[in-house]
């Protein structure tokens, strides 16, 4: 079985992002799972897959607001 590139950095996201539900601290939770979409990201441009690159981005801006924003609550 051989992978390229491509693949690798797909199963690295999917990886990474299986493991940040893992994480019992929310923080942390948003912090491991915005890597793991900018993966799918990274992922989705190489393919030139418009959904997987806005549904991933979309959340990054989500953890991102949540992670700067909501902390001030």
């Amino acid at each position: 079985m051989e992978f390229n590139y491509i693949e690798i950095i797909g199963y690295l996201a999917s990886i990474v992002l299986l493991v940040s539900f893992l994480k019992k601290d929310i923080k942390q939770l948003r912090i491991v799972n915005s890597i793991g979409c900018a993966l799918f990201v990274t992922y989705g441009v190489l393919l030139s897959s418009y959904p997987i690159v806005i549904t991933n981005l979309a959340i990054i801006l989500i953890n991102g607001y949540q992670l700067l924003y909501k902390k001030q609550e």
